[in-house]
């Protein structure tokens, strides 16, 4: 996935879905991206958070799902959520996460603005959500913050570094995201962070859901 320019991908993709879309029957047509997710209103299409991306198999990342984008998360079939904000999860979202056997695991990293290369940007939060995204047993899980570039972008490049990429890969795939946002700060601690501090299960590297 290669940026030709400092945009994020910020497409909404509308996904197709024939018959039931509780999870056990996911995606079965191509996908559409969609432009303005407000021509979408066909009951069988269903709409995407935005920055949403597929981080490994059986692992997503987004921004905020806002409602409409409710029925598109429920065609993942998502065993869990890891939600990176100190803000309480809204009452709709606790109710379609309740009712669709979801499990929320809180993080709650605090935005900063500061490019202060010193930042603390909260390692042992970080070390705990990376203990929930390294266990299939979780999958399939979506990471979100708010607007799924920074607090997630530092999560999936630490994420990235247990997965053995590069540090050149693990920024470029943050800048994409982050788009004209980008941190020092993060990018600061995506290079110090120590991946020795996190088990791995002996399944990591081939890991089925």
């Amino acid at each position: 996935m290669k940026a030709e320019s400092s945009t994020p991908p910020m497409v909404f993709h509308a996904i197709k879905v024939d018959g039931d879309s509780s999870g056990e029957k996911r995606m079965s047509t191509d996908i559409t991206v969609v432009n303005d997710w407000k021509e979408v209103s066909s009951d069988h299409m269903h709409i995407a958070p935005f920055n949403f991306a597929m981080v490994d198999e059986g692992i997503f990342r987004s921004g905020f799902p806002d409602t409409t984008s409710l029925s598109f998360l429920k065609t993942l079939g998502l065993r869990s959520v890891i939600y990176l904000c100190p803000e309480p999860y809204p009452g709709e979202h606790l109710e379609f996460l309740n009712d669709n056997a979801i499990q929320l695991y809180q993080f709650g990293i605090h935005k900063s603005k500061d490019q202060n290369p010193c930042m603390d940007i909260q390692e042992g939060k970080i070390c705990g959500a990376l203990n929930i995204l390294i266990d299939a047993k979780k999958y399939p899980v979506l990471i979100h913050c708010k607007r799924g570039k920074h607090r997630t972008g530092c999560l999936v490049g630490c994420f990235r570094k247990l997965q053995n990429w590069c540090m050149s890969e693990v920024h470029e795939e943050y800048k994409q995201f982050a788009g004209t946002k980008c941190r020092i700060s993060d990018q600061i601690f995506l290079e110090k962070f120590d991946i020795s501090n996190i088990s791995l299960p002996a399944s990591f590297f081939d890991k089925k859901y």
